[in-house]
């Protein structure tokens, strides 16, 4: 079944009137609160901010603003657009606007919360280097209301709507918290196997076990931005997952199991590289020199990577001094083939939960990102209200 055949079931037969925001909400705006003024008001309500993640709360004061069912929204930078749905007693920040509804009885916050998900990145305005969404721009946006002459059946088809969009929003966040709970789990794991008595391992500078250098420039003659049969070397820098991925090359600077720890940036991120790359600048190689598990060395060096001694003064970073003399935990260093079967044991371990918590195409997290996408896909089907010029073609 389409999207509009969908649609057309539900509505049966009614029609969809159009309303630009401003005519059926109220808009506002938050103010300005420092971090001093967060720090000497500290209380039990928070405060929403420009940012996304934790649901834009950036810390609890001791009053509150609003009171109640609203929408707010980030009006400037990368986030600007992004809809949240409110609830409760809280304040917003002056990068953030408001929206309350005009009559209830009318209009759904939530219904009203899933068709801005969708609309308002529409009509943010990127001019100048700044993203926007100002209030003059929001109160444009179109909303639909179906069934206007019905505000009874009007707020039942919303209210289905919000149904059905909530029970996937509500099995995501099943899924994520679980996932959050295995990583909890995993670290735990991670940190209990790593953990060694005194006697239990031999502790040896990382220098003594691995070749370790920085990346330098970027191959000149041997470059490419995309892949192809010719230039498949990955170029890698600093950054985490597919952001430390710079280019391509046809020189393998590094072609047996290796290390990387970023040195800008995201100082102290490991990364396990089991194909042959070129590490160019902010990138720190470690090359085991010894017989060793990599992989056994990854999953310590995950356990550290926040305690290296970067200099507090200067520009933040991690260079080839400062973490050769950190100390590596080699187990039965005196018998090497004991030693690879414990690193061995340990990784097999390590292994599954990492599976699980982290893969892309096992586990939670695959099943969280077809989830995501089962639940986008209703949205729009849902929300695909015909606009008055397609009503009437």
């Amino acid at each position: 079944m389409s999207g509009v055949d969908f649609l057309e079931k539900l509505l049966d037969g009614a029609e969809v009137e159009w309303k630009p925001l401003g005519e059926v909400t109220t808009l506002r705006r938050g103010r300005v609160m420092s971090k001093e003024y967060l720090a000497d008001n500290a209380g039990d309500y928070p405060v929403y901010s420009s940012q996304t993640a934790n649901n834009g709360e950036i810390g609890n004061i001791d009053t509150f603003d609003f009171d109640g069912e609203y929408i707010s929204w980030t009006t400037d930078g990368a986030n600007a657009g992004t809809i949240f749905y409110r609830k409760g007693k809280f304040s917003i920040t002056n990068v953030c606007g408001l929206i309350s509804i005009n009559n209830e009885k009318k209009l759904n916050y939530k219904f009203l919360f899933y068709w801005l998900t969708i609309e308002a990145q529409k009509h943010v305005y990127s001019g100048m280097g700044n993203p926007k969404l100002m209030s003059h721009q929001v109160e444009k946006i179109p909303v639909p209301i179906p069934c206007p002459e019905n505000t009874e059946k009007s707020l039942e088809i919303q209210a289905e709507i919000v149904r059905i969009l909530d029970s996937f929003t509500e099995l995501t966040a099943e899924l994520t918290a679980e996932l959050t709970a295995r990583k909890k789990q995993y670290n735990y794991y991670r940190n209990q196997l790593l953990n060694f008595e005194e006697g239990e391992v031999e502790w040896k500078p990382l220098g003594e076990v691995f070749d370790i250098f920085a990346g330098g420039d970027k191959p000149k003659d041997a470059f490419s931005e995309e892949e192809t049969e010719e230039f498949d070397v990955p170029i890698l820098s600093n950054g985490i997952g597919i952001k430390s991925l710079y280019g391509w090359t046809n020189i393998p600077r590094v072609t047996k199991p290796s290390l990387t720890v970023s040195a800008r940036g995201t100082i102290g991120w490991t990364s396990y590289r089991d194909r042959p790359f070129f590490p160019i600048i902010r990138l720190i190689v470690l090359t085991p020199k010894v017989r060793l598990n990599t992989k056994y060395a990854y999953y310590y060096m995950k356990t550290i990577e926040n305690s290296y001694p970067v200099p507090p003064a200067g520009i933040p970073q991690l260079t080839k001094p400062m973490i050769e003399n950190v100390q590596f935990p080699v187990p039965y260093a005196n018998d090497p083939d004991k030693s690879l079967a414990e690193q061995a044991r340990i990784v097999a371990i390590l292994d599954k939960f990492d599976a699980l918590t982290h893969s892309l195409t096992e586990g939670l997290p695959r099943e969280i990102e077809l989830r995501q996408q089962q639940y986008a896909y209703y949205r729009d089907l849902l929300l695909s209200f015909p606009k008055p010029d397609e009503a009437t073609a």
